[in-house]
């Protein structure tokens, strides 16, 4: 797909990852829907990216809240015209172990609400948002693209129960989507990440991060502007759906 004046909505875009997707995405000629729960980042988000001359649009959505969804996809049709394009990139992360336990003696388990929290967030936020997407694709009759954000974490990582359950569930989304929506001329592919520099590794103790980098292949945290690279990739590529593409250095957990 040619990204030149094509709408392309992006969730958790007024920062980090989702902010370089739009510099990346809206450098070739898409006209962007920032999707955020932070209004004050959206519009630092908007005025950065027109300062740079992209088009960019911000709109308030809790991704979890499938009215919240419903009307920002409203909202976007409405002042920018059908979407062409949707990345789900908005995430939380509430880290715990299982169950954790001393001499026998269970100290602590994961909060219900934590688990829920994250699904509710990294799984049900794609599909809510997916969901709204293909149908403005379909009813607009023009071809479009849907791309997920996952994990290296998909596998499983320890402390990251609910982390690594939804971006696996993220990856089944993708490959089930890709085959009941091809025949509407969407595409549908996902990109895995590894370890990302971002504010939150950045806010590391340097003694993890050092340790983090070092298991890492390629001797380095990947930028937010390879990701960005990887979504284009296969926003661009008319060929490429129901695939993941790992972008993260050779790490293996």
């Amino acid at each position: 797909m040619k990204l030149d004046n094509t709408v392309i909505a992006i969730t958790g875009g007024a920062r980090g990852l989702g902010l370089a997707m739009a510099r990346r995405l809206g450098g070739q000629g898409a006209r962007l829907a920032l999707m955020d729960m932070d209004g004050d980042a959206l519009d630092h988000a908007v005025s950065a990216l027109h300062a740079d001359g992209i088009e960019a649009r911000g709109f308030v959505v809790d991704v979890a809240d499938e009215a919240s969804v419903t009307q920002a996809f409203r909202d976007i049709a409405s002042s920018l015209g059908p979407i062409h394009g949707l990345v789900n990139n908005a995430g939380i992360v509430r880290d715990g172990l299982l169950v954790k336990a001393r001499d026998g003696k269970v100290e602590k388990t994961l909060p219900l609400e934590q688990w829920q929290q994250v699904i509710d967030v990294n799984l049900t936020g794609v599909f809510l948002c997916g969901r709204e997407a293909s149908v403005q694709m379909i009813e607009a009759g023009h071809r479009g693209v849907i791309v997920n954000i996952s994990s290296i974490s998909r596998a499983g990582n320890m402390g990251q129960s609910n982390y690594a359950a939804a971006k696996a569930g993220v990856v089944a989304l993708t490959t089930t989507w890709a085959s009941e929506l091809a025949r509407y001329g969407i595409r549908v592919g996902a990109v895995a990440p590894g370890f990302i520099e971002t504010d939150m590794t950045t806010a590391m103790r340097e003694d993890m991060l050092d340790k983090l980098t070092a298991g890492v292949p390629l001797g380095r945290l990947g930028q937010p502007e390879d990701i960005a690279e990887s979504v284009a990739f296969i926003m661009t590529n008319d060929y490429f759906t129901g695939r993941v593409v790992e972008c993260d250095g050779g790490l293996r957990l």
